[in-house]
């Protein structure tokens, strides 16, 4: 028989590991996702913000979208158009942007017909659109008011109504291109550049000649 001091030592070791378990069981992981999914819902003002400046090809025009001065927007531009190049700001960290054009400083905005439109600002939800790769390696973009609703562009390079769209549709499918040029300035030839000799590496030269 356990005498009666051991018993209790027993009861309470095995309540305190009960104890533990649960507190284990309860606490679970942060979820990550669910983090990430709310903070790209709203603009980021903490970060610091990513510019890039690329064209965007038009899948069923063959052509790229242009901006132009009396705020119309369509998908009419050739390679290398200045009304075709267009400055992408990040607005969150996750694939949120605002797209302008870098010849009129316009806004690609969605109005709630659908419509794209330029604007002079971008700060409202109707002026952002969420970047999404799709499986053949097209990029559609959704407009972040509208549930549903892409930018789109028909065979002449007309804007579509965002109200019309789906995302396995032709028309919301585009492809980032450098402009014209563009490449060649950012990447330049690597330049070879001839240090003096120290009496050090003197030493060594000739050390080695030896």
């Amino acid at each position: 028989m356990i005498p009666m001091p051991q018993r209790s030592n027993c009861l309470f070791l095995q309540f305190f590991a009960f104890c533990l378990c649960a507190q284990v069981t309860i606490q679970s992981p942060p979820n990550f996702t669910q983090h990430v999914h709310e903070q790209c819902r709203v603009t980021d003002r903490v970060s610091r913000k990513v510019i890039r400046t690329y064209q965007l090809y038009s899948r069923t025009s063959g052509k790229h979208v242009q901006v132009l001065g009396n705020k119309k927007i369509n998908a009419m531009a050739e390679d290398g158009d200045v009304h075709a190049k267009l400055i992408v700001e990040t607005d969150t960290f996750g694939s949120r942007v605002r797209i302008r054009g870098a010849e009129t400083g316009y806004y690609v905005c969605m109005n709630h017909r659908g419509k794209l439109v330029g604007k002079s600002h971008g700060r409202g939800k109707d002026c952002i659109f969420t970047e999404i790769v799709l499986e053949n390696n097209y990029t559609a973009l959704k407009n972040a008011r509208y549930e549903g609703w892409y930018m789109a562009f028909t065979r002449k390079g007309r804007p579509r109504k965002g109200s019309k769209t789906r995302q396995h549709q032709r028309e919301v499918h585009f492809m980032k291109r450098l402009p014209r040029g563009h490449h060649t300035a950012e990447h330049r030839p690597f330049d070879f550049i001839n240090y003096p000799f120290h009496r050090r590496t003197k030493h060594i030269n000739q050390s080695g000649e030896h």
